[in-house]
């Protein structure tokens, strides 16, 4: 019993620290998880920063010889040093590219992002790597480092343009085939539609029918409608669409039209638009991950509207204190309704 005591006694300064990094950690990890502006990067920073602290400590208060310790500490340098040096191809390069990421936001979870011929939504952004989910629906995980040494083009969450190209042979005139693809921009729900002369080829005229779409949600669909919408105006209206290399070397007669025998735009069942969007199966988690940043947003918003309605009581009159404080306890509700939307999408 007494040895188990000595033991003890000898440890309880290590256990201490152990318990109270643990501690430390938790109540940290919940304070930033909690803010309106956090992410997963400051997180990890501070684990990496109170681990590598608690390291040293422990070192000093186990109960070995100063010599011991100096070794133990010297060792620690050196690591410390290697990892610095090697910073520029390991692991550590990746978490300073991850701390940049963070600093500038080029991207949020939940944004459209092309990086060197990957495309999709951003699901997930660590201290290490972003994931980001294609259209296909798998995740693709993207060094940090890789983001950081490459161009990154994100989609404006407020809206894009969306284009589609076709070629039209020059016994069509051009102002007809512009008609029709500026139909076909507004049939498909664009704003503010254009058409242009992309290319003069040998054999037929290049065009890009463009167009505003306002609502990123749906993004593959809408590239999707338009290119229907373009089929449906061009063949219905009896235009020959030649991309992307018919010649005039084709053994058919010159009145023959390759179009479908019934167009597009006359059957009743290209209408049916009730369809469920793909977007909502294939970014799935990409879209889970931007409703959480959202609701991270709506709450911070919420608290700068509490401090500053607040501020505001001081120098209220007796009427205006009463209207004040009726506005503080409406946002301190929403504030605590989003704080709840966003536990539970931590659980989900």
């Amino acid at each position: 019993m007494s040895e188990l005591t000595d033991l003890f006694a000898d440890f309880w300064p290590a256990l201490l620290v152990l318990g109270f990094t643990g501690l430390v950690i938790i109540t940290g990890s919940r304070i930033i998880s909690r803010g309106g502006s956090s992410t997963e990067v400051l997180r990890q920073l501070m684990i990496w920063a109170i681990v590598s602290l608690a390291v040293v400590v422990l070192v000093i208060v186990l109960p070995i010889s100063d010599q011991t310790q100096g070794q133990i500490l010297s060792l620690l340098g050196v690591v410390l040093t290697a990892v610095i040096a090697l910073s520029s191809t390991t692991f550590v390069s990746n978490a300073m590219a991850g701390v940049m990421l963070h600093i500038t936001r080029p991207f949020r979870p939940g944004d459209y992002v092309r990086v060197d011929g990957e495309f999709g939504r951003v699901a997930r952004h660590s201290l290490i790597n972003t994931q980001i989910q294609t259209e296909w629906r798998d995740l693709t995980t993207l060094p940090n480092l890789y983001l950081v040494n490459n161009p990154v083009t994100v989609l404006h969450r407020d809206g894009t343009i969306i284009t589609a190209e076709v070629s039209i042979g020059y016994d069509v005139p051009y102002t007809q085939v512009q008609d029709l693809l500026y139909k076909a921009g507004e049939d498909a729900g664009l704003s503010e539609p254009f058409v242009l002369v992309q290319e003069l080829l040998d054999h037929a005229v290049v065009y890009r029918a463009c167009g505003f779409l306002p609502e990123m949600k749906n993004l593959l669909s809408a590239r999707s409608n338009l290119r229907k919408k373009i089929l449906e105006q061009l063949h219905g209206n009896g235009v020959e669409i030649v991309s992307p290399s018919f010649m005039n070397q084709r053994p058919l007669d010159p009145s023959a039209k390759v179009i479908p025998p019934q167009p597009v735009m006359h059957n009743l069942h290209s209408a049916n638009n009730s369809e469920p969007a793909p977007e909502d199966k294939i970014f799935d988690q990409a879209e889970a991950a931007a409703s959480v940043e959202e609701l991270r947003q709506r709450q911070e918003l919420a608290q700068q509207a509490v401090k500053h309605e607040k501020s505001q009581l001081k120098t209220a009159t007796d009427s205006e204190r009463e209207l004040l404080q009726r506005r503080i306890e409406r946002l301190e509700a929403e504030e605590a309704h989003l704080a709840q939307l966003l536990e539970q999408s931590r659980g989900d």
